[in-house]
């Protein structure tokens, strides 16, 4: 006697093959959600590298131009505060633990579909 996945693969491979195809598009859709997430922080990343970068050459400029005139103004701080505002909310994105997601309904389908299968292994075999 045959286990019961063999006689459904053989009495009805279209149920195999819609399965495989539902597989198929779980694992697209939850590999796209994960490379959205790895996007935005590296995204993110090179954004706070150039902010960074930005808010150094501001800063130079703004200690020259306060030794040159012999004064200080506020601007002198404010522009590369703004810089340094954005460099520093981009570090923090790019540097936020990446979400535990990824993959779980995945794992979750096939957990289910193993359990499913020893079920019916065992019932197979008290029969």
């Amino acid at each position: 006697m045959l286990h019961p996945i063999f006689s459904t693969v053989l009495g009805h491979p279209e149920l195999i093959a819609e399965h495989a195809a539902n597989y198929a598009a779980l694992v697209r859709q939850e590999a796209s959600e994960a490379g959205r997430g790895l996007v935005a922080r590296i995204v993110a990343g090179v954004v706070a590298a150039a902010s960074a970068m930005l808010a150094l050459g501001l800063i130079g400029v703004a200690v020259l131009m306060g030794v040159l005139h012999g004064s200080f103004h506020w601007v002198l701080v404010a522009v590369p505060g703004v810089a340094l505002v954005i460099a520093g909310i981009c570090a923090w994105v790019a540097s936020r633990p990446f979400p535990g997601y990824a993959f779980d309904d995945l794992r979750a389908q096939v957990e289910a579909d193993l359990q499913a299968l020893h079920e019916a292994g065992a019932r197979h075999e008290r029969h």
